[in-house]
């Protein structure tokens, strides 16, 4: 990713991912986001001391779609750090705070990229194939899942 706007200054990035394997996955792409003005969301305070100290960081609540309080007020708090952050683009390996974040970026004007769970093997995960058709780039980590009208594989990039 280029990490500059044409204007010269840091490109915004909101990189967002739930708990476990999502983060795992996320934090292994902290250089792809090296020199852009990143800030990481995820559901577990104690994963901001994974992240290197020139990095913002916030916790949200952790929700599923059989939680409907829950995603609202989910929902609500990453608007407000979708609001203070403005990010050129939003970046997400998964589950509910992602695709809610990609959903609400997309509505403010960033770009979106979804990379899929290197776990999901056999079949591209609901979340994926939810938040798909709406992701400026929609990744998989598995040759064979690619479709022309995505998920896209562009090599393996986790």
């Amino acid at each position: 990713m280029d990490a500059k706007k044409k204007n010269g200054r840091p490109r915004r990035v909101l990189a967002v991912a739930s708990g476990g394997g999502h983060w795992v996955q996320l934090r292994r792409l902290i250089p792809a986001v090296a020199g852009s003005d990143a800030a990481f969301v995820t559901v577990q305070a104690e994963y901001g001391s994974d992240l290197p100290p020139d990095c913002r960081f916030y916790c949200v609540r952790d929700a599923t779609r059989w939680d409907r309080w829950g995603l609202l007020v989910l929902c609500f708090q990453l608007l407000r750090i979708l609001l203070r952050e403005r990010p050129d683009v939003v970046l997400s390996t998964g589950a509910a705070p992602g695709y809610l974040a990609l959903r609400l970026g997309k509505l403010l004007g960033a770009r979106t990229i979804w990379l899929d769970s290197i776990a999901n093997v056999e079949e591209v995960s609901l979340s994926g194939r939810r938040i798909g058709p709406h992701a400026d780039l929609w990744l998989t980590q598995w040759p064979h899942l690619a479709r022309p009208e995505g998920p896209h594989y562009l090599g393996s990039v986790l």
